[in-house]
């Protein structure tokens, strides 16, 4: 009924995305939802400079869902304890930033929080690097 205006690269992308989901490990799996969010802010704050107001809040509205549905929905705060109660902290807090982001057009907020995933991701590869899989 509706024409698709997916172009060759986006389809290749999904393709290539879908891929990795399927054949990644559970520690792959959150390195890839880190690098969706962070994906989602980058273009979120090229929304803002453009004033495509509709896009920028689809982006946040990505980059949020990630965080509350995929980060925080992953954690196991009866396994985690402390830690996984101060992360469940964390993501409230990024997710409520970003809401203000999104209310305020700041990119300033969307940097903090990219800020702060980043040094999340680069924690969580730091595992990946170090763990023992055999």
């Amino acid at each position: 009924m509706y024409a698709t205006t997916t172009s060759p690269i986006s389809a290749y992308q999904r393709v290539g995305v879908e891929t990795g989901v399927e054949s990644a490990d559970p520690h792959k799996l959150i390195l890839m939802l880190f690098e969706g969010a962070q994906e989602a802010l980058a273009k979120a704050k090229i929304h803002i400079r453009h004033n495509e107001i509709a896009q920028k809040g689809e982006m946040l509205s990505k980059a949020i869902m990630i965080i509350d549905h995929g980060l925080k929905a992953s954690l196991d705060i009866n396994a985690g304890g402390e830690l996984a109660q101060h992360l469940q902290a964390l993501y409230d807090y990024m997710t409520n930033r970003l809401l203000s982001a999104n209310l305020k057009n700041d990119i300033e907020i969307i940097d903090e929080v990219n800020g702060l995933l980043n040094e999340l991701y680069g924690a969580w590869k730091a595992i990946e690097n170090t763990a023992n899989y055999s």
